[in-house]
């Protein structure tokens, strides 16, 4: 729709918008005639597509929102939703008032703009659209896009309602991403594995240097563990800015353990320890060895802003870590059948969620309905489905740059030897699941947050609300 439109269209589509928006609907009418990178099916990453002057431009129109937001700016390839997320809880539990922004969403775009765990109000999205699309009306030459426009509104709304700390997630790569305009109190960065290298490189060390780009003079940073040469690359970046750089596991004392219990079945507790705080043994609110990675980062960002002046009382972070929510990672949308959703959208995510769901979750067979985008590690996601379904079922994500089902069906069974099959929509690959699975199974639905999403608006239009 929106974003197969020529820039000649989109001038067009604006001009017979009504000039004043006043309704939700309307509002988002204009937000679809901007350029919308995230659905397109072949995006260039350069100075035109991505553009920080552009970005710029906006926000000065808007009184440069960002220069009075205090943030903490998290990039990363995967992880980074899950570790805003929960910083994000502890850090409201603890009594601050925080904006939380990240993409995509699921199924309702305001989820992306999120303020102590509520989304922004439809009269909010209205209003900041309607103030900021004049402004777009007028840069027709160089038109901000969706996702500029989207970074835009959400800096204002955190301004408007004078929030204590927002923390941003960084869209494709770091550099030249439109959220990285801020000068936030700390960075983070995510673990870096293979995705959109097309955009960001081919190699694991060009995908950090693309994402290092968000480290700013002065400013702390914070990593994950990382591989050698990542390390490496993170290291240089951060001494030609001056920026101080610690990796959980090494600078910061960090340990995990997966076990289970009574109380809490399988789980993986952390241990970590800072110069102003320590924790020991603490449950992660999200299952699999990865989101104790991310739940190390979420700590380690935690402790800066306490060195940077925030009172954060730990005792009511932590319980806020445990009330940490985050829709599409191994989500359960219904029960009988059992319907596992999750946005893995690379190798390494599916690799995680394959182990994640083995020590987690109790089943006799597992039915995987994967699709995923061409741009992509196809094969890298196929090799690891493999070791983890009995048996797959390929779909559409319902986007133009969505791999053909029948062409994955046919790698699949090249690469593992195993059959598969083709469903051209999700609610077909859904009925053929259904019929294969009885009550001790699981169905997992992955491979792109598009398809989770999708997966959640099916389910309750055909199960109705909830899980059962």
């Amino acid at each position: 729709m929106a974003q197969t439109l020529s820039v000649n269209s989109r001038i067009e589509a604006r001009k017979r918008a009504p000039a004043a928006i006043r309704t939700y609907e309307a509002a988002i009418s204009f937000l679809n005639t901007a350029t919308d990178y995230e659905k397109m099916a072949r995006v260039g990453y350069n100075t035109t597509t991505f553009n920080l002057s552009r970005m710029n431009r906006l926000l000065t129109s808007l009184g440069n929102p960002h220069k009075k937001l205090r943030s903490v700016h998290i990039a990363g390839t995967k992880g980074k939703g899950s570790t805003a997320a929960m910083l994000s809880s502890m850090l409201a539990n603890a009594g601050l008032k925080v904006g939380l922004y990240t993409s995509p969403h699921l199924v309702d775009l305001r989820e992306r703009i999120q303020i102590n765990g509520e989304m922004i109000p439809e009269s909010e999205m209205t209003r900041l659209i309607a103030r900021i699309a004049p402004i777009v009306r007028k840069q027709t030459k160089d038109e901000p896009t969706f996702f500029e426009i989207m970074t835009a509104v959400a800096f204002q709304y955190f301004i408007d309602q004078e929030v204590d700390i927002a923390v941003i997630e960084a869209g494709l790569g770091g550099r030249l991403d439109s959220t990285n305009v801020l000068k936030p109190e700390v960075c983070g960065i995510t673990s870096i594995s293979y995705d959109h290298m097309s955009q960001l490189g081919g190699t694991l060390e060009a995908i950090a240097e693309e994402k290092a780009g968000i480290f700013k003079p002065g400013v702390p940073v914070v990593s994950s563990p990382q591989p050698k040469g990542v390390r490496m690359v993170l290291a240089k970046a951060a001494e030609k800015v001056k920026a101080p750089l610690l990796f959980t596991g090494k600078e910061i004392e960090f340990s995990y353990r997966f076990e289970s219990s009574r109380a809490l079945g399988p789980h993986t507790r952390v241990s970590l320890s800072t110069g102003n705080s320590r924790f020991e043994h603490l449950a992660v609110p999200m299952p699999g060895d990865h989101q104790a990675i991310n739940c190390g980062l979420a700590l380690s960002l935690m402790a800066i802003l306490k060195e940077r002046g925030f009172q954060i009382d730990d005792q009511k972070a932590i319980q806020g870590l445990a009330k940490t929510r985050l829709p599409g990672r191994m989500e359960i949308i219904h029960e009988q059948p059992r319907i596992l959703i999750d946005g893995a959208h690379n190798a390494a995510s599916v690799e995680a969620l394959m182990r994640a769901i083995g020590q987690n979750i109790t089943y006799d067979s597992m039915v995987v309905i994967f699709g995923c985008r061409s741009d992509k590690d196809v094969n890298g996601m196929l090799n690891h489905i493999q070791l983890g379904a009995d048996k797959v079922i390929f779909t559409t994500t319902g986007s133009p740059r969505s791999c053909d089902p029948a062409e994955l069906a046919a790698e699949y069974m090249e690469r593992s030897g195993k059959m598969a099959q083709v469903a051209e929509r999700l609610e077909d690959a859904l009925e053929i699941a259904e019929r294969a699975v009885t009550r001790e199974d699981l169905i997992c639905i992955t491979g792109s947050f598009y398809l989770a999403g999708l997966a959640k608006r099916i389910a309750e239009k055909r199960y109705g609300k909830g899980k059962e």
